[in-house]
């Protein structure tokens, strides 16, 4: 499992009725938008509900990640002790954040908790959340003073945590916008406010992740927000995701800026069509013809490919090409998929009622280049094929445990029935990853 989908959500107390007392009315547009956020989280009914609070325990140079089995929380600060909320933490899914963040090198753990109630920009959320769906335990999740890089490498290990315990989760960013956007507001106004309202929800109701990391520091100071770096964490945890992005509301009326966004994963096209491959062939015996629905390049290009299949975080069958076969990248997709849900020597073909627990990843290779030392080599970028006579190894790039060079073309070699002590040919490559 993944992440099944992401939510940009303000924290304002009014929001609440009990709190609000009728001020709630003012912003109607983002009370209505909540509800519709609450009833995509119960519809998809997570079994973990992550949340990153800019009012969690905050340090500069720490992430905390609050610890425990449980946590308690209210609205006394607001005038409404009566909202109250028990909520059990998912301790599992927490261990495995700290334990691969430690990996990454990444500041992150459960330590330095200072107060374990639970804070309003957790709990305002979970008001509109609980009223739909009571199920799920939770992961609250502090933000930190350290580059915005940085928590959006954090997203990336929540999202490896969550797929290697098999959670079926949701990403709430909890976070204001831009506190400077009215002269009446509680922080008056400054130009810089309306600009990052402007900015974030044109970023957001994109989808275009990658540009949350070019607001600048000072920017964002002279705006006043406080849900930069809790969506940035929540973009990391998408990283690699094609995702439908929707704007359900935005609004200022207060002074304040409170935008909500859904972001809802979406299939990529080649892995959809390895994907609707391997059910077909592995429930009909029948070959899938080449869909119209798919985009003109997989029509029109001819390129190498390898269909790597998983199962719970384990491989299931990996079978590829160096250089394309077929007469376009689709068919190449298609008979690989085949191949690797049948044919890979290493594992039994893979059977109907594994089909709802497969993932499935497609590579695009670039054309081999011949190159003359290892030096060329980044294991991060380029994947390398060692050959000797007829004998040939092949590794693609980035894969997690190949962290040299050297260690690279050592399990190259081993693919390949190449001896250590053997002369050999390299050739680099770079791919284009579906995921």
């Amino acid at each position: 499992m993944s992440v099944e989908a992401a939510f940009m959500v303000p924290h304002p107390p009014l929001i609440v009725a009990e709190v609000g007392h009728g001020r709630e009315r003012e912003v109607a547009a983002t009370v209505r938008a909540y509800r519709q956020a609450a009833d995509m989280i119960a519809e998809i009914q997570p079994e973990t509900i992550i949340i990153s609070s800019p009012h969690s325990v905050m340090y500069r140079d720490w992430f905390h990640i609050s610890p425990g089995e449980r946590a308690e929380g209210s609205f006394a600060d607001f005038g409404a002790p009566q909202v109250r909320f028990e909520e059990e933490y998912d301790s599992e899914l927490v261990r495995a954040v700290e334990r691969l963040a430690r990996q990454e090198g990444i500041p992150a753990g459960t330590k330095g908790e200072l107060d374990p109630a639970l804070d309003h920009g957790t709990m305002v959320p979970l008001y509109f959340i609980r009223q739909k769906y009571k199920g799920g335990k939770i992961v609250r999740i502090g933000l930190s003073g350290l580059p915005l890089e940085t928590h959006y490498a954090l997203g990336k290990v929540i999202r490896k945590a969550v797929e290697e315990t098999g959670r079926r989760a949701v990403y709430v960013a909890s976070g204001d916008l831009s506190h400077k956007l009215q002269k009446y507001g509680p922080y008056g106004f400054a130009p810089e406010g309306p600009e990052y309202d402007r900015r974030v929800m044109d970023v957001c109701s994109r989808g275009a992740f990658s540009e949350l990391l070019d607001f600048g520091e000072d920017f964002c100071s002279l705006a006043a927000e406080c849900g930069h770096r809790s969506f940035v964490i929540m973009a990391g945890a998408l990283d690699g995701v094609s995702v439908k992005a929707e704007q359900l509301s935005h609004e200022d009326v207060t002074g304040v800026g409170y935008g909500i966004c859904t972001f809802l994963p979406t299939e990529d096209p080649y892995v959809a069509l390895a994907r609707k491959t391997v059910e077909k062939y592995v429930t009909e015996g029948k070959v899938l013809p080449v869909p119209k629905d798919i985009p003109e390049e997989m029509r029109k290009t001819r390129a190498g490919a390898f269909v790597s299949i998983h199962k719970k975080g384990d491989l299931r069958g990996c079978i590829g090409t160096i250089l394309p076969a077929r007469k376009n990248l689709a068919e190449e997709i298609i008979s690989n998929a085949i191949s690797a849900s049948t044919s890979d020597p290493r594992f039994p073909a893979i059977t109907p009622d594994e089909l709802k627990d497969l993932e499935i990843n497609v590579d695009v290779l670039s054309e081999p280049e011949e190159i003359s030392s290892p030096e060329q080599l980044d294991v991060k970028r380029y994947g390398v094929i060692v050959s000797c006579g007829f004998r040939r190894g092949l590794l693609l790039p980035d894969l997690e445990g190949v962290d040299t060079v050297a260690r690279q073309i050592a399990i190259a070699r081993a693919k390949g029935g190449i001896l250590p002590t053997e002369k050999i040919t390299l050739h680099r490559f770079e791919v284009i990853r579906h995921k």
